[in-house]
């Protein structure tokens, strides 16, 4: 039982940590241009 509850744990933090990094990783500051320009991109392709 004490098993268990030690994989779990190890299991959850384990996503956690995953979930901090990629968040991390998508929005620092040298992806953020990279990440945001398709949205613009899109509302200047408008003026046709």
């Amino acid at each position: 039982m004490a098993g268990d509850l030690i994989a779990y744990l190890i299991f959850g933090i384990t996503l956690v940590v995953l979930f901090v990094f990629i968040i991390f990783f998508y929005y620092s500051k040298k992806r953020h241009h990279k990440v945001e320009s398709p949205k613009y991109k899109i509302l200047e392709d408008d003026d046709e």
